[in-house]
C-alpha cells in the first residue's frame, strides 16, 4: 500500500523554470494574480445537487470591486480560450467564484456561463508551484492529453479536466451494466505506466478523473490525471504507481477478473512505445525541460537517494545511484524507454520481466 508520509512543501519557480515558460509560451501578464482574489469579505458553503457539503465556499467580493474581478476573470479566460480575443467573450459572464478550503493549495475555481445556451466551464486560479508545473508539462508533452495553463509571478492558471472523478466513478459505475470491464482495466494499466515512467505520485482516486468516450458500439476510457503536485517528490517508489493505492483496488480487481499477464505485459509495452514515440516527435522542447528539471531542487536529498536506489533496484542499473535530483531520475527513467523497453512490471503477479 502506497502511503504520503509529510505534507509536501510548495517549491518556487527557478530562473531557469521561468526562462522556460517564457520560451514556450506559457508565461502571461495576467490582470489578475491570486492575491487579489483573497480580497473576498463573504462566503457561504457550497452544496451539491443532493445537499452535500463539497468543503468548497462561494466567495463574494466588495460591490465595488467586483465588476473589475469579474472583467478581469473573463480576460483570462479569453486568454486560454481565443488567444485574447474579447470579441467571442461578450455572451460569457463570471457565473461563480469559490475556494477550496480543505486543500493545501486552496485553489480559486472559476464557473464561467454562456448566456446563450446556459453551458458553463470553469478554470482554476493557484498559487504557483514549481513541482506541479512540471507535473502540468510533463503531462501535456508525454500523455496523450494537451493541457492548457499559463504562469503570472506566483500565480498558476489552470483549465478544468473533463471527466468523472476517481472515487465517484468507483462508486456509482463499477456496477453499471454497460461497463466495459476490460477496456476499463486496459486503461488502467496504461494510466498506471504513463505516471510511473515519468514518476507522477499520489495518483489515488481522488486525483484523477476518467473521461468516458461513446464508440460505435462500445464505450472508452481515459484517465485523466488532475493533481499534480506530487511530481518526482516522494522518496518511495510504490508513490509512484497507482496499482499500489488501496482506493484504487476496485478497479485493480476488474483487472485482476479480465486481464491475463500477457494482456497486461501487452497494454504496457505499447504505452511505453507511445510514450517514447511523443518524446521523439518533440525532442527539443521534452530535452529543455528534462534540463530545466535537473537543475532545479524538486525534493530533500535523502528522497533522492532512497528513489535512486529503488529505480537502481527495479531497473538493475546503477546509473540511478550517481542522480543527485529528481529530475536527473526523471531523465533517466525516461531513458529506460529505449534502452530497456521490456522492462516493466506486472501489477497481477508483481512478476519482473
Amino acid at each position: 500500500m502506497a502511503i504520503i508520509s509529510k505534507k509536501k512543501i510548495p517549491i518556487k519557480i527557478s530562473d531557469q523554470l521561468r526562462s522556460y515558460l517564457i520560451k514556450y509560451d506559457r508565461e502571461s501578464n495576467l490582470p489578475i494574480d491570486y492575491p487579489s482574489l483573497l480580497r473576498y469579505d463573504n462566503s457561504i458553503p457550497l452544496y451539491d445537487g443532493s445537499g452535500k457539503d463539497t468543503l468548497w465556499e462561494t466567495v463574494f467580493f466588495p460591490q465595488e470591486e467586483m465588476n473589475n474581478i469579474y472583467l478581469s476573470l473573463k480576460k483570462i479566460y479569453a486568454l486560454m480560450k481565443a488567444d485574447g480575443d474579447m470579441s467571442v467573450m461578450d455572451h460569457l459572464f463570471i457565473d461563480r467564484v469559490d475556494l477550496c478550503v480543505y486543500g493545501n493549495t486552496q485553489p480559486f475555481r472559476i464557473r464561467v456561463v454562456n448566456r446563450i445556451n446556459d453551458n458553463f466551464d470553469y478554470f482554476y486560479i493557484k498559487h504557483a508551484d514549481a513541482s506541479r508545473i512540471y507535473g502540468l508539462e510533463l503531462e501535456h508533452l508525454l500523455s496523450p492529453n494537451k493541457l492548457q495553463y499559463l504562469v503570472f509571478r506566483d500565480t498558476l492558471i489552470e483549465e478544468h479536466i473533463v471527466g468523472i472523478p476517481g472515487d465517484q466513478f468507483i462508486k456509482t459505475h463499477l456496477d453499471n451494466p454497460n461497463l466495459n470491464e476490460i477496456r476499463l482495466a486496459k486503461e488502467f494499466v496504461k494510466f498506471n505506466e504513463r505516471c510511473f515512467v515519468r514518476l507522477l505520485g499520489d495518483m489515488h482516486s481522488n486525483n484523477f478523473v476518467i473521461d468516458i468516450t461513446p464508440d460505435f458500439e462500445e464505450v472508452d476510457y481515459r484517465i485523466r490525471a488532475i493533481d499534480f503536485d506530487q511530481q518526482s517528490y516522494e522518496g518511495r517508489r510504490a508513490i509512484y504507481l497507482p496499482q499500489y493505492f488501496k482506493q484504487n483496488n476496485p478497479i485493480i480487481q476488474i483487472g485482476l477478473k479480465n486481464m491475463t499477464p500477457e494482456s497486461v505485459h501487452q497494454y504496457q509495452r505499447e504505452e511505453r512505445s507511445l510514450i517514447a514515440n511523443r518524446m521523439k516527435m518533440d525532442r527539443v522542447r521534452v530535452e529543455d525541460l528534462l534540463n530545466t528539471m535537473c537543475i532545479d531542487r524538486l525534493s530533500s536529498t535523502e528522497n533522492v537517494k532512497q528513489l535512486g536506489e529503488e529505480l537502481a533496484d527495479f531497473y538493475e542499473d546503477r546509473e540511478f545511484l550517481a542522480c543527485a535530483s529528481m529530475g536527473e531520475l526523471v531523465m533517466l527513467s525516461l531513458e529506460m524507454l529505449i534502452r530497456k523497453p521490456d522492462l516493466y512490471k506486472d501489477y497481477i503477479t508483481g512478476d519482473r520481466n
